[in-house]
């Protein structure tokens, strides 16, 4: 059974910080290319970075560059998204999302942690 379980959810102040955690079970932690995805409410679902299965070149949407910073070992199949400088508009649902590095068609998700920032 594969299993994506993220944690470290929470409230934190404008200007905060926070990490996020993505364990994985039930694959080949390996073969996959990992993301963080985030769904503000009423907003549609954001890809937020994405790192490839070989730990090479992250990838970050502009909003967040300079801020998050995502990362992977593959040793303890886990994933992170370390998110400094938070902003009000970075509340929302975190969800992380495995795709097979050759096959898209194999792909999980988490069932998302919420981060809230807020005064």
């Amino acid at each position: 059974q594969v299993q994506l379980v993220e944690s470290g959810r929470g409230l934190v102040q404008p200007g905060g910080s926070l990490r996020l955690t993505c364990t994985a079970s039930g694959i080949m932690f390996i073969n996959y290319n990992m993301s963080w995805y985030r769904q503000a409410p009423g907003k549609e679902r954001e890809l937020v970075a994405s790192i490839p299965h070989d730990e090479g070149r992250p990838d970050y949407v502009d909003s967040v560059k300079g801020r998050f910073t995502i990362s992977r070992d593959n040793q303890k199949r886990t994933m992170y998204l370390q998110m400094n400088n938070l902003k009000p508009e970075d509340t929302a649902v975190y969800s992380c999302h495995a795709v097979h590095y050759l096959a898209s068609s194999l792909n999980y998700w988490g069932q998302g942690t919420q981060v809230t920032v807020s005064s």
